[in-house]
C-alpha cells in the first residue's frame, strides 16, 4: 500500500548509515497489535534502491571497522551488551505489542539474544589462530580468521529480538558489517536494536536495518557486495534463500522449519511429561520452529500421559499478553485463520479432537486473533496434521507400540530441527541421542536450544548450508581462514635450487 499524507500513524523507518532513513517510502505495510487487531503503525518497504543504499553504507563502513582493533570491538561490544541488558523490558514490550507472545516470554527471548552478545564478547579468543614453529628448516605457519565484508541477516517473526541476535552480534564482532531484514509483521525491534548499537559507539554503517518483503529480500541475495546470508524462516522459503544466494556465490546458513516429536517411554516421570508437552506446544502460541508439535506416546503411556496433558490444559489462561495471561494471540489475523483450518482438517482425517481451541474464553480485546490450546489425539502419519508445519498453538498425540517405532517415526519425517525423549532409563536415552536423526536433542528437556556457546542447527530440510548459528560455528561462518607460511632467511643464505620444495 502506499502511504497517504494525512496518515496519523507511525512510521517504522529504515535504518541507514547510523540513523532513521527520511526518505519518503514508495511502499509501505501494516503493523497490527495481534491482542486487539488495532493498526498500531506502517513499515516502510524498502526499494531495490533503499537496499542498496544501505548495502552501501555498509561496505564503505567495512573498510574501517575490518582494521579496527579487537579491543575497540570488544569495547564496543561490551557496551552494546550493558544497554541491552539495562533495557530488556523495554525490548521486550515492544516485541508483546507486534508478536502478541506473553510478556514473561518475550523477557525470556530478549535474554537469550543477550547471551549471544555476551559470547561475541570474548571474541579475541574465539579469532586466535594457531602457530607452528620450524615445520620445515626455517619455517613456520600461522593461521588466521578474517571478515567476510557486509552480510545479510533476514529473519523471521515468531522471534524479533532473539534471532537477529544468534547472527549480529557475532557477525560485527569478527569486523563485518551487517544489513538486517526483519519480519515486515514485527519490525520496530529492530530499530530499537539498531539505537542501542548507535549509543554503544558503534560506527555509522557497520548495523543497518531495511524493512520490507520479498523486493528487499530478493535485492539483498543477489547484491554482488553482500558476501553471506543469514536465515531463519519456513522450509520452502529457506530453500528458495539458500538456492539463489548460493547462485549469486554467497556464503549461506538457512534454517528452515521443524515438526518436533517429543518421545514419552512408559517409564518416564508422565507429569514432567505432560508439564513437558503444554510447555513446549503452547509457549508462543506455538509459534517456534523449536516447538513441540508431536507427542509420540510409546504405549502403554498414551491413556494416561492424554489425561495429564488434558487435566493442564484447562489450567491455562489465554488472552492478551500485558495481562499475566498464560499464552497469547497468533501474529496475524491471516496466520491465526491458517492455523484454525487444520481443525476441520483433522476432523476430516479422522483424528480425534480432544481440546478445540476455538472454544476458549479469552482475557483479551475480541478482535485479537484468538486460538486456544488445541489438543488432537490418535493422529496418524498420513495426516495433513502431523506432515504440515502447522506453527501454532496445536499438539498431535501419536501413538507407537515401541521404543524402536518411535525412533522410526521421528527418522523418516522430512525435518530434522529438534526432539525429545522422556524416560528414567539412561541407556534408553543414551541409545536414542546416538540413532536420532536430529540436530539438537533433549533428554527429559522439551526445547533443546543450545546456550550460546554451542551452536544452533538441525538436520535434513530443517537447515540449507553447512554451517549451525551462534557459537564457534558462527564464528567460522562469519570468517574466512587463512594459513601463512613464512621463512626469513639469515644474511648467510644463499643459492638456486629448483627442486620442489620438501619437508626435511
Amino acid at each position: 500500500m502506499t502511504l497517504n499524507a494525512e496518515n496519523e500513524l507511525p512510521l517504522v523507518r529504515h535504518w541507514i548509515d547510523g540513523k532513521p532513513s527520511d526518505t519518503a517510502p514508495e511502499r509501505v505495510g501494516e503493523v497490527y497489535n495481534p491482542a486487539t487487531g488495532q493498526l498500531k503503525a506502517h513499515v516502510a518497504f524498502a526499494s531495490p534502491g533503499e537496499v542498496d543504499r544501505a548495502v552501501s553504507a555498509a561496505s564503505e563502513a567495512f573498510s574501517s571497522w575490518r582494521r579496527s582493533s579487537l579491543a575497540q570491538r570488544t569495547k564496543v561490544l561490551f557496551a552494546f551488551r550493558e544497554l541491552m541488558a539495562a533495557r530488556v523490558d523495554d525490548l521486550a514490550a515492544i516485541v508483546t505489542s507486534e508478536h502478541g507472545k506473553v510478556l514473561a516470554d518475550a523477557i525470556g527471548e530478549v535474554s537469550r539474544g543477550l547471551e549471544v552478545a555476551e559470547f561475541a564478547c570474548g571474541i579475541p579468543q574465539l579469532l586466535k589462530g594457531g602457530y607452528s614453529e620450524q615445520v620445515s628448516t626455517s619455517i613456520d605457519v600461522h593461521s588466521l580468521r578474517q571478515p567476510l565484508g557486509p552480510v545479510a541477516i533476514i529473519s523471521p517473526f515468531n522471534f524479533p529480538a532473539m534471532v537477529p541476535a544468534w547472527f549480529f552480534p557475532i557477525a560485527i564482532a569478527c569486523g563485518n558489517t551487517v544489513v538486517l531484514k526483519p519480519s515486515e509483521k514485527d519490525p520496530s525491534a529492530s530499530v530499537f536494536i539498531a539505537e542501542l548499537w548507535a549509543e554503544a559507539g558503534l560506527p555509522a554503517g557497520v548495523f543497518n536495518v531495511v524493512h520490507g518483503d520479498k523486493v528487499a529480500v530478493d535485492r539483498l541475495l543477489e547484491h554482488p557486495s553482500i558476501k553471506a546470508v543469514s536465515f531463519v524462516g519456513s522450509t520452502p522459503i529457506a530453500r528458495y534463500v539458500y538456492e539463489n544466494a548460493t547462485r549469486a556465490g554467497k556464503r549461506v546458513q538457512a534454517l528452515g522449519g521443524a515438526k518436533n516429536h517429543m518421545v514419552v517411554l512408559p517409564d518416564a516421570d508422565l507429569d514432567l511429561a505432560a508439564d513437558a508437552a503444554v510447555n513446549a506446544g503452547f509457549g508462543s502460541a506455538g509459534e517456534r520452529c523449536m516447538a513441540i508439535s508431536v507427542v509420540t506416546a510409546v504405549e502403554p503411556a498414551g491413556d494416561e500421559l492424554v489425561a495429564k496433558i488434558v487435566e493442564r490444559m484447562g489450567r491455562l489462561k489465554v488472552g492478551d499478553g500485558r495481562r499475566g495471561t498464560d499464552m497469547g494471540p497468533l501474529v496475524t489475523r491471516q496466520h491465526r485463520d491458517k492455523v484454525a483450518s487444520y481443525l476441520d482438517a483433522g476432523l476430516r482425517e479422522g483424528a480425534n479432537l480432544v481440546v478445540d481451541g476455538r472454544d476458549v474464553s479469552v482475557d483479551g480485546d475480541a478482535d485479537g486473533y484468538w486460538l486456544g490450546p488445541t489438543l488432537f489425539d490418535h493422529v496418524r502419519p498420513e495426516m495433513s496434521l502431523y506432515r504440515d508445519e502447522i506453527f501454532g498453538p496445536v499438539l498431535s498425540v501419536v501413538r507407537v507400540p515401541s521404543y524402536e517405532a518411535a525412533v522410526k517415526l521421528v527418522n523418516e519425517n522430512e525435518w530434522g530441527n529438534g526432539t525429545a525423549i522422556f524416560t528414567n532409563d539412561g541407556g534408553a536415552a543414551r541409545k536414542f541421542q546416538n540413532e536420532v536423526e536430529v540436530g539438537m536433542i533433549g533428554i527429559n528437556v522439551p526445547i533443546p536450544v543450545p546456550v550460546a556457546y554451542y551452536s544452533f542447527g538441525g538436520w535434513k530440510s530443517s537447515l540449507f548450508g553447512d554451517t549451525h548459528a551462534h557459537g564457534t560455528e558462527g564464528v567460522h561462518f562469519f570468517t574466512r581462514g587463512k594459513v601463512v607460511t613464512s621463512r626469513w632467511l639469515d644474511p648467510s643464505h644463499g643459492g638456486i635450487n629448483l627442486g620442489f620444495p620438501r619437508n626435511d
